[in-house]
């Protein structure tokens, strides 16, 4: 469920689609200053000075109920009272062409207009710079004739349509009401502009925009997308085994809050994270320290950069930049990356399970089976990349039960020949995973696979694998840093069950530990 807010108007908040009633002026204006200051601690005394002028000893009785109000209203937004003072953080859009903080009335609230009218029309000249249209420029222009950034903007847009000679034209007559109103000369922008129309060096501007599609039966994480957006602009991590939907979520976050982000979103998938980063601006071949030319790029611009399938630290660890975003893929969490709040994802929950695989067959086939379905989910520890491709193979087996594919499940696991393509295609984020191991760990995988076990003690392992305890203990650890166990207390794991199924297969063909 999102929370959002706009101070540009009348305070309002919305739930999802839905508008909140804040109620009376004084406590939307208590609201409104927590939200002017989002994230930091306001004393009482601190919010009373900034929504009375004249405060009575009343005040702080009304301030205190105000804030009840609030928090009962917007329970989510997580008003936090500490040492005599609150706190709140919120996601705050610039949603209307009102007056900011309309009907609001203090010397505080005065001030804070003038600073939000600056950003209203910075942040509308940012939208004017990336849509470069000459009539919503002109109709800005004759609203606002002193500011020299649109009309610097008015030029290129001019000059890229064909029409150099009124690029021109606009500079002379910008010129001239400089002077006469100002006793100006064009600033560096203007200037600047006039120089590149008359050499010839005017180019559009480059805005990537390379988020893959959101999946239309992307279902689930709720609680994930919630901690993303409260992180967001920082950098989000997210991590978990192969086939959990890292990559899907991390687009599913990305198409959410593009609109923050107008210079553009870019996607990489690991490799030369900072070449692919400067291509993605029109650097086609870098030369030197990619990570401090990436930063001189991006300064003052806002991207939201997606890396999806990060290997190492060091290849992502000096691009973050003030005001864009990172969203972080990896089946390791990289403790060594600082300022990464890391979302940790693995099998959907029972019900998101279960309405994920009724999206890909058919409520009608899957409500048909109920008990089969629940073990088939079980028996795929949940995982969204092979409950896809299981419900696209009984998609295209119509007159098959979801029984009858358990079964063809059961054989297959206990066959030693070659796996069939459906199969192998289902166990894709396994064998993938399989790839990345060391001889040590796959051999531990495998020799509790031959017992079925769902529990590992390192005692047992150590027995059943012929390592030393210490050894093993560094194995497990290995292992739950890929998600393929999961740790319980000291000394014990989980196996998952896909993941047991996996190795169960493969330890059929592989001679079993002596001893």
């Amino acid at each position: 469920m999102s929370l959002r807010f706009s101070l540009m108007g009348p305070v309002r908040a919305w739930r999802d689609e839905e508008e909140i009633e804040l109620g009376p002026r004084q406590q939307r204006s208590v609201l409104a200053a927590l939200l002017l200051n989002n994230g930091v601690r306001l004393s009482n005394d601190q919010l009373i000075g900034m929504v009375w002028d004249d405060p009575t000893p009343s005040a702080v009785m009304a301030l205190r109920t105000y804030v009840y109000k609030i928090r009962k209203a917007l329970p989510e937004l997580d008003l936090k009272t500490r040492d005599g003072g609150y706190t709140a953080r919120a996601e705050i859009v610039d949603g209307c062409d009102g007056e900011p903080l309309e009907g609001l009335r203090s010397a505080y609230f005065d001030a804070q207009r003038v600073r939000l009218g600056d950003h209203r029309l910075k942040a509308r000249e940012d939208c004017l710079e990336r849509e470069f249209d000459v009539l919503q420029l002109q109709a800005h222009i004759s609203a606002f004739p002193l500011r020299e950034r649109p009309r610097a903007l008015l030029m290129r847009a001019l000059y890229l349509e064909g029409r150099q000679g009124e690029a021109l034209d606009h500079f002379h007559r910008a010129r001239a009401l400089l002077r006469e109103e100002l006793g100006l000369e064009p600033g560096p922008e203007l200037r600047r502009v006039h120089a590149q129309i008359l050499s010839g060096d005017l180019t559009p501007p480059h805005r990537p925009e390379q988020l893959p599609p959101d999946l239309i039966d992307f279902t689930g994480r709720a609680e994930e997308i919630a901690q993303a957006l409260r992180t967001l602009p920082g950098t989000v991590g997210i991590t978990g085994m192969r086939g959990s939907g890292r990559t899907v979520l991390a687009t599913r976050i990305g198409h959410l809050v593009k609109g923050r982000f107008p210079d553009g979103q870019i996607f990489v998938r690991g490799g030369d994270v900072a070449g692919e980063l400067l291509r993605a601006v029109g650097v086609e071949h870098p030369v030197g320290d990619k990570a401090t030319l990436w930063r001189e790029k991006a300064r003052g611009k806002r991207f939201l950069v997606v890396v999806d399938d990060v290997r190492d630290a060091a290849s992502v660890r000096d691009l973050a930049t003030p005001g864009s975003a990172m969203i972080l893929t990896s089946v390791r969490r990289l403790h060594e990356l600082p300022g990464v709040s890391w979302v940790q994802i693995a099998g959907l929950t029972e019900q998101e399970a279960r309405e994920f695989f009724r999206r890909t067959i058919g409520p009608a086939r899957a409500d048909a089976e109920p008990e089969h379905v629940e073990v088939l989910l079980e028996h795929l520890s949940r995982l969204p990349a092979p409950i896809r491709v299981a419900g696209g193979k009984l998609g295209s087996r119509p007159h098959w039960t979801i029984e009858m594919f358990l079964l063809q499940m059961q054989r297959e696991g206990k066959s030693a020949d070659a796996l069939p393509s459906d199969c192998t295609a289902m166990l894709a984020p396994m064998i993938a995973a399989d790839q990345d191991l060391t001889d040590p760990e796959r051999h531990l995988l495998r020799c509790f696979a031959r017992q079925d076990t769902e529990v590992i003690d390192c005692h047992e392992a150590a027995r059943m694998s012929g390592s030393e305890p210490g050894e093993i203990e560094r194995v497990l650890e290995s292992l739950a840093g890929v998600h393929l166990i999961e740790p319980l207390v000291l000394g014990r794991y989980r196996l998952p069950r896909f993941v047991r199924f996996y190795f169960a297969y493969f330890a059929l063909s592989t001679p079993a530990p002596v001893g």
